[in-house]
C-alpha cells in the first residue's frame, strides 16, 4: 500500500483504539504491565561482564527508525496500522531500540485545512499503547515540516545517531537528514508499482529507491524468467511479510461459516501504463471474473470491501456474495482481528499487475489468516514457487481452480487448519524475517 492511499470516512480523533480484548486460546498484543514478559530477552541481553566479575559493561542497543505512512490510512487501513505494528515489535523483539517517525509528505488524513490533529491523534494513541512512548514523531512534512511527537531537534538527532533506517513501504521520500544515518533499507510491500514508474523514466522515484543502501520487496519472484516486472538497474532482496505468531493464534473452528477478505474495491485512479498496456492496481477487476463462484459451491463467502456505489454491491449480492463494510470491520485493531478470527478461512485476489507480471507477492492479511489458522485461497502470482500450497494455502489462476480447493479444505478443515498456522511459522514469522533483513542489510 502506499502513502497516497486514503479512504474517504471520517472518525472521531482518539476513539479508535481501545484495550485489546483477550480470548480463550488466544495472546493479545500486550497492553504496558506485560510488556516485561513479552521481551524478557531483550533486556538482559544488554549486558555482559567484561574484564572484571564485579564489572558490568552496559552494551546499548541498535537504534532502528521505522518510517511508516499509518497516518495517512486510519480508516479501511487498519491493515496497514497492523502491518507496522508488527515491524516496530518485532525488531523490538530482535533487542533494536526502535522508533517511528511519519515525514510522507501526505496531507493529513480527510484534511481541508492544514491541521495535523488526526494523524497524530491517532498515532499518538496506537504507539503509546504498545510501549513506543516518546519513540515516535509526526513531520508536517507536506507544509512547515513541524513536528509532533518528538521534538525537531530530537528527530534530527534521531537521524544522526540511528544505526538504520527502514523505510516501510517505501512510502518516505528520503531528504538530506535521513542520509546521515549509515544503513537506509527500503522495504517494499506493494511492488511493482515503483518498477514500473522507475522504467518509465520517472526520475522522482529513480532517486527514491537510489537513496537507499539495502532494498528489499515481497516480490518474491522478481529476476525470475517467467517474472515481468522491470528491474532497471535495481538488486532487490526477497522477503515476506512479518507477522507476530503470538497475536493471530486461534482455536480451531470447523463451525466457521465464511471465506471472507478485507479490501478496497475499485482503485482505479492508481492504474498504470508500461511498454503500451495498461496494469490495473484496483482488485476488482479480478473479483469480476470470479462472479459466478458461489452459483458454484455450496460455500458461502462474505466480502468486506470499502465500496461507496449501491448499484454494485447489489449485483455482487444477486451473485450470491455477503458483502460487509470494510470501514466497520476496520474500524479497531481488535475488530479487524476479530473478522479474520471469525472466518472460515480467505478467500480473495490479487492485483492485475502482480498476476500479469508475476512480482510473486503475497498479501500480509493473508498471513495473519495463516497465523490464525485460516486456510488461504488466493490468486496466484508466483508466491507458490517459494511457498508450498496443497495444504491449508491453495493458489488459483481461473475460477475452476477454486472449487476443488474448497471442497478439500472442507473435507479436512482442522488438517488445512493446523497446515495454515505451520505455513505462517516457517514462512512468516516476523522475528525470523525480520533479523534476515537486518543481516542482509549489514545492520
Amino acid at each position: 500500500m502506499v502513502a497516497a492511499d486514503r479512504p474517504v470516512r471520517k472518525r472521531t480523533p482518539g476513539s479508535d483504539i481501545p484495550p485489546l480484548s483477550h480470548r480463550k486460546g488466544a495472546t493479545a498484543l500486550p497492553e504496558r504491565a506485560d510488556r516485561a514478559a513479552m521481551l524478557p530477552h531483550v533486556d538482559r541481553s544488554f549486558e555482559r561482564v567484561e574484564g572484571k566479575r564485579d564489572r558490568v559493561h552496559v552494551v546499548k542497543p541498535k537504534v532502528v527508525v521505522v518510517l511508516g505512512i499509518m497516518g495517512c490510512l486510519p480508516v479501511a487501513g487498519t491493515g496497514v496500522a497492523w502491518n507496522t505494528l508488527q515491524h516496530l515489535i518485532a525488531l523490538r523483539r530482535l533487542g533494536y531500540d526502535v522508533y517511528y517517525v511519519e515525514a510522507t509528505a501526505v496531507w493529513p488524513f480527510n484534511a481541508t485545512t492544514d491541521d495535523c490533529t488526526f494523524p497524530v491523534t491517532y498515532i499518538s494513541n496506537l504507539l503509546n499503547r504498545f510501549g513506543f512512548e516518546n519513540k515516535w514523531a509526526y513531520v508536517a512534512a507536506h507544509s512547515d515540516n513541524r513536528c509532533y511527537g518528538l521534538s525537531e531537534l530530537q528527530v534530527k538527532d534521531l537521524y544522526s545517531r540511528a544505526d538504520a533506517i527502514i523505510n516501510l513501504f517505501g512510502g518516505t521520500i528520503l531528504r538530506d537528514e535521513h542520509m546521515r544515518c549509515p544503513i537506509r533499507i527500503y522495504l517494499e510491500t506493494d511492488p511493482v508499482v515503483h518498477q514500473i514508474r522507475i522504467a518509465n523514466g520517472e526520475q522522482r522515484y529513480i532517486n527514491l529507491v537510489a537513496a537507499h543502501t539495502a532494498l528489499f520487496t515481497w516480490g518474491a519472484n522478481y529476476g525470475a524468467s517467467d517474472c515481468g516486472v522491470p528491474l532497471q538497474s535495481f538488486e532487490y532482496k526477497p522477503t515476506r511479510s512479518p507477522v507476530l505468531l503470538d497475536c493471530w493464534e486461534s482455536p480451531c473452528n470447523p463451525a466457521a461459516r465464511y471465506f471472507t477478505t478485507i479490501g478496497h474495491w475499485d482503485q482505479s485512479v492508481k492504474d498504470l501504463e508500461y511498454d503500451g498496456e495498461r496494469y490495473s492496481w484496483s482488485k476488482h477487476r479480478e473479483f469480476l471474473k470470479l462472479l459466478e463462484l458461489p452459483r458454484r459451491t455450496t460455500q458461502e463467502f462474505s466480502l468486506a470491501l470499502a465500496i461507496d456505489d449501491p448499484a454494485t454491491v447489489q449485483m455482487l449480492k444477486g451473485y450470491g456474495w455477503r458483502i460487509e463494510d470494510a470501514y466497520r470491520i476496520s474500524e479497531t485493531l481488535e475488530s479487524y482481528r476479530g473478522y479474520i478470527w471469525g472466518s472460515r478461512g480467505e478467500l480473495t485476489v490479487a492485483k492485475d499487475m502482480n498476476v500479469r507480471l508475476r512480482s510473486g507477492w503475497f498479501s500480509e492479511r493473508s498471513a495473519c489468516y495463516l497465523a490464525a489458522g485460516k486456510p488461504v485461497i488466493t490468486q496466484e502470482t508466483g508466491f507458490s514457487k517459494s511457498i508450498p500450497t496443497g495444504l491449508g494455502l491453495y493458489g488459483f489462476q481461473k475460477l475452476e481452480d477454486i472449487p476443488p480447493a474448497i471442497e478439500a479444505i472442507n473435507s479436512d478443515y482442522p488438517r488445512h487448519s493446523q497446515a495454515a498456522k505451520e505455513i505462517a511459522a516457517e514462512y512468516f514469522d516476523a522475528e525470523k524475517l525480520l533479523r534476515q533483513v537486518t543481516i542482509e542489510a549489514g545492520l
